[in-house]
């Protein structure tokens, strides 16, 4: 069977389960897309029309997988903006300039894909990011509270509206219509459905969505009042308005304003805000896919940008990929693309069949759903855990907030980029490591040999740069094993760090494994993962366990297991380890990171030293194994063939060659002042051991002996190799063998 006609059957077989998870998504979208669009003072079937339009064009054109398009919470008051703005009062005649740029947007998003610019999310610093939806989910909440408790004809700023609660409180006690009080136990009673549906374990309830059963509750009373016979109590300015016919709801939009200043503002707006809630939700939602896969971002990119053109010219609003109906969609079984089609035409079914539904959906019924969104996307648990991160995060957030709701979107992130940079040379105290280093490749990626690929990152890694390392991780096989050292990185932001653990968790998901490694030395304020860490220069490593790295936690474990003792803190005693002839040219300062067993004659641990004088001078960490013996050894080294070769030579070793091993002696270097006694103790069993494991350098100073895998530190995965071979290597020599429990 050719490739295409498995492709054919494997898309047969998982259609049903890409149905039913498209209808679910559908029943989601529905709510969402009539509720996006009247917060955003656009007509109702706005919305629809971009989940029909983007769920179309984005699964038959797009790069991602399992991903739903359709209008996104974070263009509301975007959108709402462009509409004031442009309309000068007229809030018809600005949706229509607004439909404009709309279409210009989505041409811009076209280019972007085409320029290659799916990286764009990666510029942007994590905190003001948060910043930025935080204040997108109060833009929301600020105008639909007011409309949930029955007050529909609300307008003003976002802080003006959210100054006036409390007075709209107080005015629906005083109110003296039935309607109002209608309306707002409805808004109210359907914010508690959204609170408390998560907490429902029915089996048979939970087939629906939360904003479904609001629709279904709210639709259905209206029919038991017509069944009893009774008025329906909420009138037409309490309800969805909807045109006569679909034909009549598709608009052409007015380019008359397309030079003016505030236009282009809109359009930039939108496309900016569009493409950085797409790049961001395809991001998370290539972490849920369940086939591993990653999508082409700048694919989807230009996908997006046509659907908001053809979205704009029949009367909707911008597309973008959504991560609340996405994440449905991937809960609900979902495979491919084909769900986001299915979706599509299903909302385009409802809206055919069920017009005279959708007009009996009260507007608080859906504002509610929009409340709950909004306190989502702005929970006083994003303030506490930007707190955690660090305080300077949680000032980068507020400023970020603060700065969108007063001004605008763009307005807010810039100014939340500026703060960002501006604390980063606060906290390193110079300005001239960035400018010096920003145009600098600061991540150097190789594989060593069979075993793992190793990246080592220096000067400063941030969100400025942050794409550079991105691709480097990106050209790593998923399920491979990769070091990612900072040893040499003297700033590291909470941007790269969240990245990183994001990547970590891709690797685990795909059967390989990402380590990161490095930061023991690296100065921080926080014990959150994510903060910002600066190398320190202290002449004393704090052994704090609070602010231990994952690393240091993990040597911490490792070394229970084996029941040998974990010391973090600094250790200058290194009288040991001098007299090693790989020693004699390198300027050794301390060890750290030390595990031992109980009698302490196998140290693992980490080292410093310099190498090189003056302007050539160069500080090397690294991870040696040291096994002292009770008994003479031969002084020797082996080592790979030419790589050390010249200084122990200068030491007066000579090669010393193994009878009947000429592969051995090909690929190892085995010397020695002393020949004869070296050659006898490596047996046959030895050099077979040696051969067939990965190389090491081996050292012997008579007392014992120093292994070194690369002068750089391990990962814990290295660190128990290097310690398995350090126990077999012992065995041979005689040596006895260090306890362990497991």
């Amino acid at each position: 069977m050719s490739a295409r006609k498995k492709q054919m059957a494997a898309f047969t077989r998982e259609l049903p389960r890409n149905l039913f998870a498209g209808f679910v998504v559908s029943l989601v979208a529905l709510p969402l897309g009539l509720g996006l669009a009247l917060a955003s003072d656009a007509p109702p079937i706005s919305g629809l029309i971009a989940a029909v339009v983007g769920g179309m064009v984005v699964a038959l054109l797009g790069g991602s997988h399992v991903t739903i398009a359709g209008p996104g919470n974070g263009l509301v008051i975007v959108i709402l903006g462009a509409i004031t703005t442009l309309g000068g009062g007229d809030l018809y005649q600005g949706y229509l300039f607004t439909l404009a740029a709309v279409v210009f947007a989505g041409g811009l998003m076209i280019l972007l894909g085409f320029l290659k610019m799916g990286r764009l999310a990666d510029f942007f610093p994590a905190s003001a990011i948060q910043g930025m939806l935080a204040a997108i989910g109060i833009g929301i909440l600020s105008k639909q509270f007011h409309i949930m408790i029955g007050h529909t004809q609300v307008s003003g700023s976002i802080v003006s509206l959210l100054g006036r609660i409390p007075s709209g409180l107080y005015q629906l006690f005083l109110a003296d219509g039935a309607q109002v009080w209608i309306a707002a136990g409805i808004g109210v009673g359907s914010l508690m459905i959204m609170i408390f549906y998560g907490r429902i374990r029915n089996r048979v309830v939970q087939l629906i969505p939360a904003p479904m059963w609001i629709l279904i509750l709210t639709v259905g009373m209206s029919y038991v009042y017509q069944w009893l016979q009774e008025p329906y109590p909420l009138g037409a300015d309490f309800l969805i308005r909807l045109p006569d016919s679909l034909a009549s709801s598709f608009v052409f939009p007015d380019f008359s304003h397309a030079w003016d200043r505030d236009f282009f503002v809109a359009v930039f707006a939108i496309t900016f805000i569009a493409s950085i809630e797409s790049l961001l939700s395809i991001k998370a939602l290539d972490k849920l896919d369940p086939a591993n896969r990653r999508s082409n971002v700048n694919r989807d990119l230009k996908a997006l940008g046509l659907a908001s053109v053809i979205s704009g010219f029949l009367g909707g609003l911008a597309v973008v990929t959504v991560i609340a109906r996405s994440s449905v969609n991937v809960n609900n079984g979902a495979t491919n693309r084909s769900s986001n089609f299915l979706h599509a035409m299903l909302l385009l079914l409802f809206v055919l069949v069920f017009q005279e539904q959708l007009r009996r959906i009260p507007l608080s019924a859906l504002a509610a759903i929009l409340v709950y969104t909004g306190y989502k996307l702005a929970t006083p648990g994003q303030f506490k855990e930007m707190a955690r991160i660090g305080k300077e995060q949680l000032i980068i957030f507020l400023v970020t907030l603060a700065t969108t709701l007063l001004t605008n979107l763009i307005t807010g992130i810039a100014v939340g980029i500026l703060t960002t940079f501006v604390f980063h040379v606060i906290v390193t105290r110079s300005i001239g490591l960035f400018l010096r280093n920003v145009f600098k490749p600061n991540v150097l990626l190789f594989r060593e040999g069979e075993e793992n690929y190793y990246a080592s990152v220096k000067y400063f890694c941030n969100f400025l740069n942050f794409y550079r390392l991105k691709d480097k991780l990106d050209a790593v096989p998923e399920n491979e094993e990769l070091v990612l050292d900072f040893s040499l990185c003297e700033f590291v932001d909470d941007t790269v760090l969240e990245s990183v653990e994001n990547y970590s968790e891709t690797f685990e998901k795909r059967g390989g494994h990402l380590e990161l490694i490095g930061l023991d030395k690296h100065h921080t304020k926080s014990t959150h993962p994510f903060a910002l860490r600066k190398l320190t220069q202290l002449s004393v490593l704090k052994p704090i366990e609070h602010f231990f790295t994952g690393r240091q936690r993990s040597l911490e474990q490792t070394a229970a297991e084996y029941d040998w003792v974990y010391r973090p803190e600094r250790n200058t005693d290194t009288r040991f380890l001098r007299d090693f002839i790989f020693f004699r040219r390198r300027q050794l300062a301390y060890s750290y990171n030390e595990l031992r067993n109980a009698a302490g004659d196998f140290r693992l641990m980490d080292i410093e030293f310099t190498e090189g004088i003056f302007t050539a001078r160069e500080v090397v960490k690294a991870t040696v194994l040291y096994i002292e013996c009770d008994q003479e050894l031969p002084v020797f080294t082996l080592d790979r063939e030419g790589l050390l070769g010249f200084l122990y030579d200068l030491a007066g070793f000579r090669d010393i060659p193994l009878d009947d091993h000429p592969d051995f002696n090909r690929r190892f270097h085995l010397s020695g002042a002393d020949p004869e006694p070296i050659a006898e103790m490596f047996s046959d069993e030895l050099v077979l051991f040696l051969e067939s494991n990965p190389y090491y350098h081996v050292e012997s100073n008579g007392k014992g002996l120093l292994i070194l895998k690369n002068e750089r530190l391990l990962g814990i995965r290295e660190i128990k190799r290097m310690r398995y071979f350090g126990q077999r290597l012992g065995e041979h020599f005689g040596m006895p063998v260090p306890g362990n429990k497991k």
